[in-house]
Protein backbone atom coordinates (compact mmCIF):
# COMPACT_ATOMS: atom_id res chain seq x y z
CA UNK A 1 0.00 0.00 0.00
CA UNK A 2 1.56 2.85 -0.94
CA UNK A 3 2.19 5.99 1.57
CA UNK A 4 0.57 9.13 0.34
CA UNK A 5 1.24 12.15 0.91
CA UNK A 6 -0.14 13.47 4.68
CA UNK A 7 -1.39 17.12 5.49
CA UNK A 8 1.16 18.82 7.76
CA UNK A 9 0.08 18.29 11.47
CA UNK A 10 0.44 21.31 13.23
CA UNK A 11 1.73 21.31 16.93
CA UNK A 12 -0.49 23.23 19.52
CA UNK A 13 1.80 26.09 21.18
CA UNK A 14 -0.50 26.08 24.20
CA UNK A 15 0.05 22.04 24.45
CA UNK A 16 3.82 22.24 24.03
CA UNK A 17 4.93 22.08 27.93
CA UNK A 18 1.59 20.17 29.03
CA UNK A 19 3.15 16.73 29.12
CA UNK A 20 5.20 17.79 31.95
CA UNK A 21 2.03 18.44 34.56
CA UNK A 22 1.20 14.51 33.38
CA UNK A 23 1.29 11.36 33.78
CA UNK A 24 2.54 9.06 30.58
CA UNK A 25 -1.44 7.31 30.88
CA UNK A 26 -2.79 10.91 31.14
CA UNK A 27 -1.30 12.07 27.78
CA UNK A 28 -3.03 12.24 24.45
CA UNK A 29 -1.44 11.96 20.81
CA UNK A 30 -1.72 15.85 20.29
CA UNK A 31 0.23 15.87 23.54
CA UNK A 32 3.13 14.15 22.42
CA UNK A 33 2.88 15.54 18.40
CA UNK A 34 3.06 19.13 20.46
CA UNK A 35 6.51 18.46 22.34
CA UNK A 36 9.42 19.92 21.11
CA UNK A 37 11.93 18.50 18.67
CA UNK A 38 14.62 18.30 21.17
CA UNK A 39 11.94 16.44 23.08
CA UNK A 40 11.94 13.50 20.49
CA UNK A 41 12.15 9.80 21.92
CA UNK A 42 13.05 10.92 25.56
CA UNK A 43 11.27 8.30 27.95
CA UNK A 44 8.07 10.29 28.37
CA UNK A 45 7.78 9.66 24.09
CA UNK A 46 9.36 6.35 24.71
CA UNK A 47 6.45 5.37 27.24
CA UNK A 48 3.82 6.73 25.54
CA UNK A 49 4.73 4.51 22.39
CA UNK A 50 5.58 1.31 24.57
CA UNK A 51 2.11 1.74 26.01
CA UNK A 52 0.18 2.47 22.43
CA UNK A 53 1.81 -0.64 21.07
CA UNK A 54 1.07 -2.78 24.28
CA UNK A 55 -2.70 -1.88 24.02
CA UNK A 56 -2.30 -2.65 20.33
CA UNK A 57 -0.78 -6.01 20.71
CA UNK A 58 -3.74 -6.67 23.73
CA UNK A 59 -6.37 -5.67 21.54
CA UNK A 60 -5.26 -7.88 18.53
CA UNK A 61 -5.11 -11.05 21.27
CA UNK A 62 -8.53 -10.02 21.93
CA UNK A 63 -9.65 -10.09 18.68
CA UNK A 64 -7.95 -13.68 17.85
CA UNK A 65 -9.95 -15.25 21.20
CA UNK A 66 -13.18 -13.66 19.69
CA UNK A 67 -11.99 -15.06 16.40
CA UNK A 68 -11.47 -18.46 17.68
CA UNK A 69 -14.93 -18.36 19.37
CA UNK A 70 -16.61 -17.70 16.33
CA UNK A 71 -15.75 -20.30 14.26
CA UNK A 72 -16.50 -22.71 17.26
CA UNK A 73 -19.91 -21.25 17.13
CA UNK A 74 -20.53 -21.09 13.08
CA UNK A 75 -19.84 -24.84 12.89
CA UNK A 76 -23.41 -25.62 12.24
CA UNK A 77 -24.32 -27.57 9.66
CA UNK A 78 -26.18 -25.02 7.04
CA UNK A 79 -27.86 -26.97 3.89
CA UNK A 80 -28.58 -24.39 1.70
CA UNK A 81 -25.22 -23.61 -0.32
CA UNK A 82 -25.53 -20.22 -1.10
CA UNK A 83 -25.75 -20.01 2.83
CA UNK A 84 -22.87 -22.03 3.46
CA UNK A 85 -20.95 -20.07 0.74
CA UNK A 86 -21.40 -17.22 2.82
CA UNK A 87 -20.31 -18.08 5.79
CA UNK A 88 -17.22 -19.59 4.58
CA UNK A 89 -16.42 -16.46 2.77
CA UNK A 90 -16.76 -14.86 6.24
CA UNK A 91 -14.86 -17.10 7.70
CA UNK A 92 -12.02 -17.08 4.94
CA UNK A 93 -11.90 -13.29 5.57
CA UNK A 94 -12.09 -13.33 9.47
CA UNK A 95 -9.14 -15.46 8.99
CA UNK A 96 -6.85 -13.97 6.27
CA UNK A 97 -7.48 -10.68 8.81
CA UNK A 98 -6.45 -12.53 11.75
CA UNK A 99 -3.10 -13.29 9.51
CA UNK A 100 -2.72 -10.05 8.73
CA UNK A 101 -2.98 -9.20 12.50
CA UNK A 102 -0.70 -12.26 13.01
CA UNK A 103 2.07 -10.58 11.35
CA UNK A 104 1.59 -7.32 12.65
CA UNK A 105 1.95 -8.70 16.12
CA UNK A 106 5.11 -9.68 14.92
CA UNK A 107 6.41 -6.29 13.74
CA UNK A 108 4.74 -4.70 17.58
CA UNK A 109 6.82 -6.95 19.32
CA UNK A 110 10.19 -5.83 17.36
CA UNK A 111 9.15 -2.21 18.34
CA UNK A 112 8.83 -3.15 21.53
CA UNK A 113 12.54 -4.53 21.35
CA UNK A 114 13.57 -1.33 19.47
CA UNK A 115 12.73 0.78 22.37
CA UNK A 116 14.35 -1.70 24.87
CA UNK A 117 17.22 -1.34 22.42
CA UNK A 118 17.32 2.60 22.42
CA UNK A 119 16.42 2.16 18.60
CA UNK A 120 13.22 3.08 18.23
CA UNK A 121 11.69 6.34 16.32
CA UNK A 122 14.74 6.42 14.12
CA UNK A 123 14.73 5.13 10.58
CA UNK A 124 16.06 1.85 9.70
CA UNK A 125 18.47 3.11 6.04
CA UNK A 126 19.10 6.87 7.14
CA UNK A 127 19.14 6.93 11.03
CA UNK A 128 17.09 10.33 10.86
CA UNK A 129 14.21 10.42 13.28
CA UNK A 130 10.78 8.33 11.65
CA UNK A 131 9.07 11.54 13.28
CA UNK A 132 6.23 11.79 16.07
CA UNK A 133 3.10 12.18 13.67
CA UNK A 134 4.43 9.24 11.29
CA UNK A 135 4.58 7.14 14.72
CA UNK A 136 1.47 8.07 15.82
CA UNK A 137 0.04 6.90 12.60
CA UNK A 138 1.89 4.10 12.32
CA UNK A 139 3.62 2.89 15.51
CA UNK A 140 5.65 0.18 13.91
CA UNK A 141 7.32 2.18 11.10
CA UNK A 142 10.95 1.76 10.91
CA UNK A 143 11.52 4.18 7.91
CA UNK A 144 11.11 7.40 7.33
CA UNK A 145 8.62 8.59 5.11
CA UNK A 146 11.59 9.51 2.58
CA UNK A 147 12.88 6.37 2.95
CA UNK A 148 9.65 4.42 2.68
CA UNK A 149 8.49 6.26 -0.56
CA UNK A 150 12.22 5.87 -2.03
CA UNK A 151 11.46 1.61 -1.17
CA UNK A 152 8.25 1.50 -2.69
CA UNK A 153 9.22 3.51 -6.11
CA UNK A 154 11.91 0.94 -5.98
CA UNK A 155 9.39 -1.73 -5.69
CA UNK A 156 7.16 -0.54 -8.28
CA UNK A 157 10.07 -0.35 -10.69
CA UNK A 158 11.44 -3.71 -9.98
CA UNK A 159 9.56 -6.01 -8.29
CA UNK A 160 9.99 -7.19 -5.23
Amino acid sequence: MPITKQAATKKDPKLANAWKTKSVEELTDADVLAMSDDDYMNDVQLAFFRRKLVALKNDMHENAGETAENLREDTVVVPDPADRATIEEEHALELRTRDRERKLLKKIDQSIARIDAGDYGYCDETGEPIGVGRLLARPTATLSLEAQQRRELKQKMYGD
